[in-house]
Order: C-alpha cells, then sequence, then structure tokens
C-alpha cells in the first residue's frame, strides 16, 4: 500500500501474504456498519456475535501486517461514551454528530439501537438456544475487534500504528510463533474495552518495542473465561515481552481476568510504564479456574501510577458488603484460580498509590512470589491478604502514609529481607487476622519505627519472629 489514505472495508487475510503499508500511508476503515457482517467471534474468552473484525484471518500461516503506515478502525463511531469522560467541548461536538443520548443525558450511543440493546443488558453471548441470527436486532452494539487472527502460525506484526479500534486493538487467539514488533497501539483514554494487545491462548510469542497509549489494559495475557476456557485448555505460553513503552491504560502489563486455560513461562523485562493505572496486574475472580505461574519481570520502571505498582487481586469485579462476607470459604474446585511461583525484581516505581497489594482467596492465597532489590515511591506501602510464601528482599519504601508501611491480614510463610522505609514511620508492621503466621523479618532496622508493629483479630505477636 502505497502512501496516502485509503477507505476500505473489512480485509480477510490470506497464508503467505504480507500486507505492507508504506510511510504515509492510512488504511482507514469505513464508517458504514452495513460492510461488517455478524459474524461468531470471541468476547472475553466465550463464543460471542460480533461485527466482522475489520482485518482478519483464521487457521492461516506465514502471515504479516508490516511497514511504517497506519490502520485505523474508525473506532468513535462505534463506541458509546459518557460525558463525564469528555471535555464540555467535545461533549457538545460528540452529541452534534448524531447518535441518541441516555435518560439522564449522561451518556452518548451511537444509535437508538445500541441504546436498546446496551440499556436492557443484553447479552452477545451464543448458545444453542441463541443462534447467531438472533442478533441482528443488536448489531450495532456488538463492536468488533481491529485485528483478530485465529488459530494462526507465524505471525509477524512489525512497524505498524494500530489505532481507533471499536473495542480490543490487537487479539491474536490460539495463534503460535507469534512477533508483534516496533509496533504502536493508540486509543483514547475514554475508550471503553480499548485494550492493546490481547494475547489469548498463544504459544511462543514475542512482544518488543512497542509503544502502546490506550483506553483499557496495555499488554494483556487471556486464555479464555470460566468453564469454555478451561474446556478449551489452551494456556499462554513461553512469551517474551521486552523493551515495551506503556503510557495510558489500565495496566502496563496485564495477566486475566479471562485466565482459565492458564498461563505460564512469561518472561517480561526492559519495560516502562508512564501514568498506568495499574503497573504489574494480576486479575481474576471464583470461578475462572485456570493456573497462573512461573511469570518473571524485570527492570521495570514506573512513573505517576494511578493507583498500584504491583497488583495481585483474585475479587476482580465482586462488591462485598462486608469483611465477613469476603471470608466465606467454599471449597477448592476446578473453578478456583491458582496464581503461584512468580518472581519479579530490579523494580523503580516513581509515583504510585500503594506500592504492592496482594489479595488471594481465603481458600486459596497467592502464593511463592518472591520481590527484590525495589525502590518504590508511593503514597501507601505494602499489602499482603490471604497470601503465602510471599518473600520481599531488599525493598526501599518512600511512603508518605506510614500507619503502617507493611500491612499483613491472614497470611503465612512471609519474609522480609533488608527492608528500608521512611524515618520516623508511625507503625512498621499491621498484623491482622488469626491465619497471619510465621512472619519472619530479617536484616531490616525496626528501630526507625515509633511502633514495630501492632496486632488485632486473633492475630498474635509470637508469629512475627524478628532477627538480624
Amino acid at each position: 500500500m502505497p502512501s496516502g489514505l485509503w477507505m476500505t472495508g473489512p480485509i480477510e487475510l490470506k497464508s503467505n501474504v504480507n500486507l505492507h503499508l508504506r510511510k504515509s500511508a492510512t488504511l482507514l476503515l469505513t464508517t458504514d456498519k452495513n460492510q461488517y457482517a455478524l459474524v461468531e467471534g470471541v468476547y472475553e474468552g466465550k463464543r460471542a456475535a460480533r461485527n466482522q473484525s475489520p482485518i482478519s484471518g483464521m487457521n492461516l500461516e506465514n502471515i504479516a501486517i508490516t511497514g511504517q503506515g497506519i490502520v485505523d478502525g474508525n473506532g468513535d463511531v462505534w463506541r458509546a461514551v459518557h460525558k463525564s469522560q469528555l471535555t464540555e467541548g467535545q461533549w457538545k461536538e460528540k452529541v452534534a454528530s448524531g447518535g441518541v443520548l441516555k435518560e439522564d443525558g449522561k451518556t452518548w450511543y451511537p444509535s437508538e439501537q445500541f441504546k436498546k440493546a446496551s440499556t436492557e443488558n443484553r447479552s452477545m453471548l451464543l448458545s444453542p438456544e441463541k443462534p447467531l441470527q438472533s442478533f441482528a436486532d443488536m448489531k450495532d452494539m456488538l463492536r468488533p475487534n481491529l485485528v483478530v487472527l485465529t488459530n494462526c502460525k507465524n505471525v509477524l506484526l512489525e512497524g505498524i500504528t494500530f489505532q481507533n479500534s471499536a473495542a480490543w486493538c490487537l487479539h491474536p487467539l490460539m495463534c503460535q510463533d507469534l512477533t508483534i514488533r516496533n509496533v504502536t497501539t493508540k486509543n483514547p483514554e475514554y475508550a471503553h474495552n480499548g485494550d492493546g494487545m490481547d494475547i489469548e491462548s498463544c504459544k511462543n510469542f514475542l512482544i518488543e518495542g512497542c509503544t502502546l497509549d490506550v483506553g483499557d489494559d496495555a499488554i494483556c495475557i487471556k486464555s479464555g473465561k470460566d468453564e469454555e476456557g478451561r474446556k478449551r485448555g489452551m494456556p499462554t505460553e513461553n512469551g517474551i515481552i521486552r523493551n515495551n513503552t506503556v503510557y495510558n491504560g489500565h495496566g502496563g502489563f496485564v495477566v486475566g481476568s479471562e485466565m482459565s486455560g492458564g498461563a505460564r513461562y512469561i518472561f517480561v523485562s526492559n519495560c516502562t510504564f508512564m501514568g498506568t493505572d495499574k503497573g504489574l496486574r494480576f486479575k481474576s475472580v471464583r470461578g475462572r479456574g485456570g493456573i497462573v505461574e512461573h511469570i518473571y519481570a524485570k527492570d521495570i520502571f514506573m512513573k505517576d501510577i494511578a493507583q498500584e505498582a504491583i497488583f495481585f487481586d483474585m475479587y476482580y469485579f465482586v462488591k462485598f458488603a462486608t469483611d465477613g462476607q469476603r471470608d466465606e470459604r467454599p471449597v477448592v474446585n476446578e473453578g478456583t484460580p491458582i496464581f503461584r511461583n512468580m518472581k519479579f525484581e530490579n523494580i523503580v516505581c516513581n509515583g504510585a498509590q500503594k506500592g504492592i497489594f496482594v489479595r488471594g482467596l481465603p481458600e486459596m492465597a497467592i502464593q511463592n512470589i518472591t520481590m527484590e532489590n525495589m525502590t518504590l515511591q508511593t503514597e501507601k506501602g505494602i499489602e499482603l491478604i490471604d497470601a503465602s510464601g510471599i518473600r520481599l528482599s531488599s525493598i526501599q519504601l518512600i511512603t508518605k502514609d506510614t500507619k503502617p508501611m507493611i500491612h499483613v491480614e491472614n497470611s503465612n510463610n512471609l519474609t522480609f529481607n533488608a527492608i528500608k522505609y521512611t524515618a520516623n514511620a508511625d507503625l512498621l508492621f499491621e498484623v491482622d487476622g488469626d491465619r497471619s503466621q510465621a512472619i519472619r523479618v530479617t536484616n531490616t532496622d525496626m528501630t526507625k519505627a515509633h511502633t514495630k508493629a501492632e496486632f488485632s483479630h486473633g492475630a498474635i505477636e509470637k508469629n512475627l519472629l524478628i532477627t538480624n
């Protein structure tokens, strides 16, 4: 494709073809939604009705999209947007462009059909009772991912800017031998589900030298959702992610929440996160199942993180009224997610709400995570809930809130070695819960804190062992 502005409908790739965009070539997807067929696709790990993706390929070998051009999905014609996400001028322009408003006047929809399906909370999931044809009356709400490559081998995406996607930007699904190199993904901050790259059930992949500035998670690892993902049984595995820069995004490097097929043997290094909501983000919930393990991250540099620098949470999108409700412990079964056996080292964060947050399940703790050689300048320090086998070594905490520096709740077999913290901290350790046991502190000067430790809700002092 030579230089110029080129309008097109959906493109279907073929084996042994490289779609090459020269510099100053822009491939602009049509706003005529009638050109996008209603198709069976995958939405957040489950079979769903979707509009045909602007660029797609299935069961292919030796395919590529390369060059220095731009692929623009014209995503604004597909997306709803809330008034609070735009400036006053942008909102007036959006309303004047057409579409319809929600009754409260605070949400803009591209069409009455979109509004009706959205406000009725209609599902897009396929089932024997709901075949593809039954979704025709809500077609406008079924936003397509920009690039979807399904069950392909030997895939190269290099040099291209992919931007303005209706939903996810890049979605390789069940692919092998995938390289994404020197790619830019760009979406507005208000782009709902505007992920950068969702690597789902892929094997043997390299993501390097990329720049992401998106409306949702940036580099995200997935492998299917709930029972459907477990039946697929295809973990995302054997990946190298290096030398990438992430600006806006809900997370810089993310695993989940659809990880029911598992994820393993992924190495992340030399990445910079500038202004993301979270840095390293791991999320799941009861019912997902799946095992996430052998994730290694080193040389990660973060600045102006809005929330947590390192984040594990097994209560994704769960709202619980009381702590007692969260502590209910169902039996461990195939729907219990497992996150274990990871190592993070050489991490610097200059600015975040919290340095480290780990929250497992009472019936399945986050297990065996080693973090070492970190400097975290944040509002708050460390919080560990339902965690086991966490080892923190050579961590420097520079926090504004020093009561406490480290909160431990119903966690065991924890090791804190060579911890440095803000001088004259009000409280170093806050230990909560009768399941908080076997907590070891070594090579740490406890005298810089006004109070070394406080214990509550069944936690007892003898379970905190301090040695030098």
